[in-house]
């Protein structure tokens, strides 16, 4: 449980059951049986499995601020930092990209975004908005995003329908894919992660970076905790209210779904970072640290262990419907079982990670 003088467990335990919960609702056992929460939810709302990308964006920000301000105040030349965080980038998308070709390869019919992708293109958005501005500056930006995606999306008609739309497919969002994303799309006329929703979900990566802030400032323990509740608390009532006009919306990732999220973010990451940090209470957290170790890499591996898991058959079936149709059998209800199965696949997922932690390999894609 050593860590690094100064280094914040809490942050990497949270990127790590981020990054678990991630793997655990994206391979339910059946997609026919799962708990609601567990599911994205289809259009307004807001599920369990909504937060989970927008707070790993929010760790991700958070990361940006750490690691880049020790770089400045280092003196680190600028040129080295801007082609570091280019080449990340393009690796994330590569491994992205890569993910949607397997197993098939198919160029003609790829899918040219994803979660990885989102995430090359807030990482290298973010870290160079992060180089070039102060704290101040970008709670700016954070805001007129925000204002700006909001009045994009209820102000500007949607071509085709002449008046503002925001139905599936039939919105400014889906319009601007259908003109300018290339490839497939995850919902045929339209896809979650879509190109302009890359703007709030720079939002979400912000957020994170003026946390980091906080949490890297010489303000005390306890005032850091008290900061980030509050702040959580009053970014998700003002989330809140704000979707009473723009609906909290994952597919879309509006602004009143920046904010309530964000502001789950920061209260998850107060209550740890109070728990663990500061009370020094580190029992049962060495699951969040393997899979925060090693996130990126844990997320690769699932989707390549899932050729197996879910597509390889064993006599006629999948190993999950058979697994998942035992257990359903033998007195389980179908989302308890289903359930069931993603965890365990969790935990298989676990043991690759678990042995990089344990010799202290580290991949940075």
């Amino acid at each position: 449980m050593q860590s690094q003088p100064g280094r914040l467990i809490s942050l990497d335990v949270l990127r790590g059951f981020t990054m678990a919960a991630m793997i655990m609702v994206n391979y339910p056992g059946s997609e026919e049986y799962v708990y609601f929460t567990l599911r994205h939810t289809k259009w307004n709302g807001l599920s369990f499995t909504d937060n989970i990308a927008p707070v790993f964006l929010f760790v991700i920000g958070m990361s940006i601020t750490i690691a880049y301000t020790k770089r400045l105040r280092e003196k680190a030349d600028k040129g080295g930092i801007y082609k570091k965080i280019f080449v990340r980038a393009l690796k994330i998308y590569a491994v992205g990209m890569f993910l949607n070709l397997m197993p098939d390869f198919n160029i003609a019919d790829a899918r040219w975004t994803g979660t990885l992708h989102r995430i090359a293109f807030v990482f290298l958005i973010c870290g160079f908005i992060f180089i070039n501005t102060t704290w101040k500056q970008q709670a700016w930006i954070t805001a007129i995003l925000l204002v700006g995606y909001w009045l994009l999306l209820t102000q500007v008609p949607t071509p085709g329908y002449g008046e503002v739309m925001l139905e599936p497919g039939k919105n400014i969002v889906a319009w601007f894919d259908s003109k300018f994303l290339p490839g497939k799309m995850w919902q045929g006329t339209w896809d979650p992660e879509s190109i302009l929703s890359i703007i709030p979900s720079c939002a979400s990566t912000l957020t994170g970076m003026l946390a980091g802030h906080l949490m890297i400032s010489s303000k005390p323990a306890a005032e850091k905790v008290n900061y980030l509740m509050t702040a959580g608390v009053i970014s998700c009532i003002a989330g809140f209210f704000w979707g009473l006009a723009f609906p909290v919306n994952e597919n879309l990732w509006t602004s009143s779904f920046v904010l309530v999220t964000s502001g789950f973010g920061a209260l998850l990451l107060g209550a740890l970072y109070f728990l663990i940090d500061i009370k020094g209470r580190t029992k049962g957290i060495l699951f969040g640290l393997v899979f925060g170790a090693n996130a990126i890499a844990a997320y690769f591996l699932a989707d390549v262990w899932a050729l197996i898991f879910y597509r390889l058959k064993f006599g006629g079936a999948p190993l999950n419907e058979i697994a998942v149709n035992g257990m359903i059998n033998a007195g389980f209800k179908p989302e308890l079982a289903s359930l069931v199965y993603a965890l365990v696949f969790v935990a298989f997922n676990f043991i690759p990670v678990y042995i990089l932690y344990r010799k202290k390999i580290f991949i940075k894609v």
